[in-house]
């Protein structure tokens, strides 16, 4: 049995954890949650395509933007939005270290972005096409 001593310390700590933000992750571990939910979507999934990722990327959809449109064509370098002029930092994530490392913020970016160019949600074959695309990018 904890003592009421021991039963506060335990708490403070788990009070501490609960109060930091998510953990980040790496490119790949957000990969592998694509990849996971791709099988899912499609069983017959047959894995990401870095090609089929650039085609996306740069191809008008919806609304004719395409992601370069504010991504730039080479996403290593920094872009711009089309509408609001907003400076964006490069995509890329080996130009920007930071890029799909907090799954909240590329649930965040994917759904927003995806709603621009596509009018819809991205489906998760699109995104870790894209995905392992930037992640090709050197």
């Amino acid at each position: 049995m904890l003592s009421i001593k021991r039963y506060a310390q335990v708490l403070a700590v788990c009070a501490a954890f609960a109060a930091l933000p998510a953990l980040a992750e790496t490119p790949q571990e957000i990969l592998d949650g694509y990849t996971a939910q791709a099988k899912i979507e499609a069983p017959d999934f047959k894995g990401f395509d870095a090609e089929r990722g650039k085609l996306f990327f740069n191809n008008t959809h919806g609304n004719d933007w395409s992601c370069a449109s504010c991504h730039t064509a080479n996403p290593a370098d920094a872009g711009k939005h089309v509408k609001t002029d907003k400076a964006i930092d490069p995509l890329a994530p080996a130009a920007n270290a930071e890029r799909f490392t907090d799954p909240k913020k590329v649930a965040k970016w994917f759904k927003r972005n995806c709603g621009d160019v596509l009018d819809r949600e991205c489906t998760s074959l699109e995104k870790g096409d894209v995905l392992t695309y930037l992640m090709a990018i050197k």
